[in-house]
């Protein structure tokens, strides 16, 4: 695209911020007026196509819009280092071109040189849907299928299902054994009313998003829509606290909360940069009367007063005692013989209390590199902190949302390529009242679900073609009945093209390790909704 060409709009929102939260429901039914809330509610990062070599497609036309971290995933990538990729599937129908955007994420990273996972959800279908195992089994088939049809690569990656992966599930009751009922109140909403088993399914969820590092750490990216955001924040905290030790910076023998460490290295900071300060014979007791004495906010900064009075406490009863930077390792859940291990292989000057341990030498970056070595010689995990990528929903051929209980708004990966056909054929459009009003104004394709395909899944990789799309019918050349007719066409052909490597893959499933006749029992419910 050129600097002349209009762009669509990769935030997915309205020019003006909605005052509303928004609700961010792994199981519910509700839509995101405005991508750019996710920034500012849930510390979600804007997505930079730019900062990726190669980027795929999704990425380069705003699908891919908001991540957690992906950097240490794009460093991994750029080096050459193992990076990992997971994604699940709920096999609660049958898999439709929203799903698609994820297939498509996860391909591309197995193709960038990741190892990629693809999992069946079908312990939560179970427990949160109330499929039975029996349309489990079949639907789970069915997304396998279009996954290896769509380039999955069965032979450098792995498939399975929750219910028949016993490391999982080990790895499940571990983590289980650092959560509690008030955090799934506070994430989720549960209560009193919640069955047990959708519980035990949310932690089966955290074990997949930290599955790909059992064998090895390394930087792991969840590609996933952002209704799935709780998951990926619990299962980011759920590896910290798996952790042996915790690696921060600290200035004194005592510790200090995050907001205090914030604090007072921004404190130190300014302390030291003033002319004459010697920083040798800096004293807890001087940066309280420092900080007591003015109004403190630098380095962008901006504590809360109890912050504030907290950190000046502290200080003040750490008397006369130095202020010395250094790298302190907070023991989380070492064995003693883990600890002691840590004690000889830190370098350098090092000082040892009960429950941590402060280095003078060292980096955090080394630290934490020691830590998790020790750790992982200690039978620990050494977890990294999981990354994530989100893909904006894709909007329902009869507007609004996606979903798989509404067939009209959506079109199977197994619909009839003519049925295909028609139900483009027959989708809302972001078009004009009038032709003439069209040629006039122009069209609306930021609005468009007809649009939404070309740039999604019918353009594929020519950029080109989708800028000439969105330029046509935001200039006003191009009018509803031919754009859809060209792209129930193109749907037709994506479909029979697809359906034929189906039938192909069908042998190569048959290859995969994995159960899809279950004999497993279990009580049926009533089917919610699912949103992609």
């Amino acid at each position: 695209m050129t600097e002349d060409t209009p762009t669509p709009k990769t935030d997915g929102g309205t020019d003006s911020v909605a005052s509303d939260d928004v609700a961010l429901d792994p199981w519910g039914s509700s839509t995101i007026e405005d991508y750019r809330k996710l920034f500012e509610q849930f510390g979600i990062e804007e997505f930079d196509a730019a900062a990726v070599p190669d980027p795929h497609y999704l990425m380069r036309r705003g699908a891919i819009f908001g991540h957690r971290e992906y950097g240490r995933v794009v460093e991994a990538m750029v080096n050459d280092e193992p990076f990992a990729a997971l994604s699940g599937f709920m096999p609660t129908g049958d898999p439709h071109i929203g799903h698609k955007l994820v297939f498509d994420e996860l391909i591309w990273h197995q193709q960038q040189g990741g190892e990629v996972y693809g999992l069946i959800a079908d312990m939560e279908a179970h427990s949160a849907r109330g499929m039975s195992w029996d349309e489990i089994d079949e639907h789970a088939r069915s997304y396998l299928l279009s996954l290896i049809a769509l380039g999955f690569d069965v032979e450098d990656g792995e498939l399975y299902r929750q219910s028949d992966n016993r490391t999982l599930q080990d790895l499940a009751f571990e983590i289980g054994s650092t959560t509690n009922f008030s955090e799934f109140e506070a994430i989720y909403g549960f209560g009193g009313e919640t069955n047990v088993s959708h519980m035990q399914s949310v932690v089966t969820q955290l074990a997949d998003i930290l599955y790909p590092q059992l064998d090895e750490p390394m930087p792991t990216v969840i590609p996933v829509g952002p209704d799935q955001d709780p998951h990926v924040r619990f299962a980011r905290d759920a590896a910290a606290r798996m952790r042996y030790f915790k690696v921060t910076e600290a200035f004194a023998s005592f510790e200090l909360d995050d907001e205090e460490r914030e604090l007072f290295s921004a404190l130190y900071d300014t302390m030291t940069a003033d002319d004459g300060v010697d920083t040798d014979d800096l004293r807890c007791e001087d940066a309280a009367e420092y900080l007591s004495e003015r109004e403190f906010a630098a380095a962008g900064v901006d504590a809360d007063p109890a912050t504030h009075e907290s950190l000046i406490e502290k200080l003040e009863n750490g008397g006369k005692e130095p202020i010395r930077p250094r790298v302190r390792f907070l023991d989380r859940n070492a064995n003693a013989a883990a600890f002691d291990a840590l004690i000889e292989e830190i370098p350098g000057e090092k000082r040892r209390y009960e429950a941590h341990i402060d280095s003078f030498d060292l980096d955090r970056e080394a630290a934490g590199e020691i830590a998790r070595e020790v750790e992982i010689a200690h039978d620990g995990y050494g977890f990294e902190r999981p990354s994530s990528i989100y893909h904006r929903f894709m909007t329902g051929l009869t507007g609004g949302k996606m979903s798989s209980s509404v067939p009209a708004s959506h079109i199977s990966l197994l619909d009839d390529p003519e049925d295909g056909y028609d139900k483009v054929k027959s989708a809302a459009t972001g078009g004009r009242a009038t032709a003439e009003e069209q040629r006039e104004l122009g069209g609306q394709p930021d609005e468009c679900p007809v649009y939404e395909l070309y740039a999604y899944l019918l353009t594929e990789a020519d950029d080109e073609f989708a800028a000439r799309v969105y330029e046509e019918c935001a200039e006003g050349e191009r009018l509803c009945g031919g754009c859809k007719e060209q792209a129930a066409e193109l749907m037709q052909e994506f479909l029979a093209e697809h359906q034929e490597k189906r039938e192909e893959a069908k042998e190569v499933l048959a290859g995969v390790d994995i159960d899809l006749d279950s004999d497993r029992r279990g009580l049926g419910g009533q089917e919610g909704e699912d949103a992609v």
